[in-house]
């Protein structure tokens, strides 16, 4: 039996190992996964509004899909659709408002009992206590930039001193170095908080970022005329949504000094939260290099017209997303040197991606949400040593659905029959070619923040056809090839009649394959009703 791997039973779902003979030489796996990184921020993709060297890295020994999005555009459904393979409506977790449901299994627990040492650092988003690892150190729900508590397996609660991006690639180093235990495989889950909202750099990055000026996308300015209800109803706006103290970070005092008002009733409260959990010499840093912004924004604001605080909204947005983006790389660049210089990156699968994707101005927006492009589409960056051929992209259109299904087949076990991904080795190995030639999709969070409307929708690769339903009846659908920037709804152009018709088709097979239906739009919309968020 030299050289065997034996099989004990399945047991609840979960495949557990016997014995071994010989050491086990699966690959390890590290997960690195930032909230809101919009793929239009990572120079791979486009070197337009910024560079990130270290992550660049692994697409240039890997695989740089071009086409990955997501099944529900917000961040706690995303990180569990990755945990379970299933979609929203099947793992119960459509929304951040509802609990996930702890009866899932998630392929971290099914790793472990496979023999697979397992660890978490960083935001989860939700729960207190993930299944299936060994050693964690989670932060609470959104977690803090500054001086963040962490809920940790071992130490309970704890408050750390420092800048969030810092402590979790500190944490993933040291458990790295000195808690893995060679002679297992492992999987890492190095998760960050940024970019997200509200946007705080580390204090290294503050002047080089607030010197920095960025391209303007081409539809920052958008009417959204030829669209429906949707895109008009949305609070996403740069202008008339984005806080002014908590995410443009003029001070409460100089809102006041200049008459602005609170674009929210916690606009004032969530800057002076934040900065609250700086200590002394953090605030004096922050106050230094963000006074200079306000001093300067006094002086011009009386002579600002519309158009120009559009403008300079933007700018100081992309200031501080890309700033807190430039911590996460110099973490990211940690990491893969630890990897490489002990020789971990020759068996070592590692991803790069975010929970969903982010609008940057495009459309005159920020946040997610949406199945249209910015929102729907995620980086996803893979490096395997000796699998993937070093610089290769891949076009097909995989999701944040394939995961689970993904690291069980590298690790050789087999997925459970109800995850509804389909694994990406195959295409790793340059394999694969008609993988998936439709994604679906479906957003549920209505009403709630943003006001983004539930909605459903087939992505193909030359079309998207979309319907907005509960407090609306609206179809749409958008020709991806002639229109990028999904500018102009042709559900109703007599041209795409037989289009239409054929993704009506493909849509209601999505729907039945995947097991979403009418009936449960509904069942979830009654739950709104239940808990109080719906009122009528």
């Amino acid at each position: 039996m030299k050289g065997k791997i034996l099989l004990l039973i399945a047991l609840s779902g979960l495949t557990f190992w016997a014995f071994r003979t010989r050491p086990d030489s699966r690959p390890n796996i590290v997960f690195i996964m930032s909230d809101d990184h919009a793929y239009q921020a990572i120079s791979a993709y486009n070197p337009r509004l910024t560079h990130t060297p270290n992550i660049d890295r692994i697409a240039q020994n890997g695989m740089l899909f071009t086409n990955a999005c997501v099944t529900n555009s917000i961040c706690s459904p995303s990180r569990a659709v990755i945990l379970t393979g299933k979609h929203s409506h099947i793992n119960g977790k459509i929304d951040n408002y509802f609990p996930f449901d702890t009866t899932n299994i998630t392929f971290p627990q099914i790793l472990q009992a496979n023999g697979y040492q397992t660890a978490m650092f960083g935001k989860l988003h939700f729960g207190n206590n993930p299944k299936g690892f060994d050693e964690f150190k989670i932060l609470p729900d959104q977690g803090d930039y500054y001086n963040p508590d962490f809920i940790t397996k071992k130490q309970g609660n704890q408050k750390f001193t420092g800048y969030v991006t810092d402590l979790i690639t500190e944490f993933t180093l040291n458990w790295l170095k000195k808690e893995r235990d060679p002679e297992k495989p492992f999987f890492l889950a190095y998760l960050h908080k940024a970019p997200h909202r509200e946007w705080l750099p580390a204090e290294r990055h503050y002047e080089e970022y607030l010197k920095k000026e960025f391209p303007e996308p081409e539809t920052l300015f958008d009417d959204y005329e030829g669209r429906g209800r949707a895109s008009k109803e949305a609070e996403m706006n740069l202008l008339t949504h984005m806080n002014w103290a908590g995410d443009s970070k003029i001070f409460p005092e100089n809102m006041d000094k200049l008459g602005i008002k609170e674009s929210h009733p916690y606009d004032k409260g969530n800057y002076n939260y934040v900065v609250g959990r700086m200590n002394p010499e953090q605030r004096k840093k922050w106050d230094a290099a963000y006074g200079k912004m306000n001093e300067q924004f006094i002086k011009d604001f009386p002579k600002m017209t519309e158009r120009d605080k559009m403008k300079w909204r933007y700018q100081r947005y992309m200031q501080d997303y890309l700033g807190t983006i430039a911590a996460v790389d110099e973490g990211v660049g940690k990491v893969l040197d630890f990897l490489k210089e002990n020789g971990l990156d020759k068996n070592t699968i590692i991803v790069y991606t975010s929970d969903q994707g982010f609008y940057l101005g495009e459309h005159g927006w920020y946040d997610k949400r949406f199945i249209f492009d910015e929102s729907f589409k995620t980086p996803l960056l893979v490096q395997w040593n000796g699998v993937i051929r070093p610089g290769s992209k891949n076009s097909n259109m995989v999701q944040n659905l394939d995961f689970a299904q993904t690291f069980l087949d590298a690790a050789g076990i087999k997925a459970p029959a109800d995850m509804q991904g389909e694994s990406l080795v195959p295409l790793f190995k340059g394999k694969g070619k008609n993988f998936r030639d439709a994604a679906y999709y479906h957003y549920y969070e209505y009403p709630s923040v943003h006001m983004v409307k539930r909605h459903y929708g087939i992505v193909t690769e030359k079309y998207k056809l979309v319907h907005f339903y509960y407090d609306i009846d609206e179809w749409e659908l958008y020709d991806r090839t002639l229109d990028k920037n999904e500018m102009k709804n042709v559900y109703n152009d007599p041209a795409y009649a037989q289009v239409r018709e054929e993704l009506h088709k493909k849509l209601d097979a999505l729907r039945k394959k995947y097991k979403d239906s009418e009936e449960l739009d509904k069942m979830y919309i009654q739950k709104y009703r239940d808990k109080g968020y719906i009122k009528e």
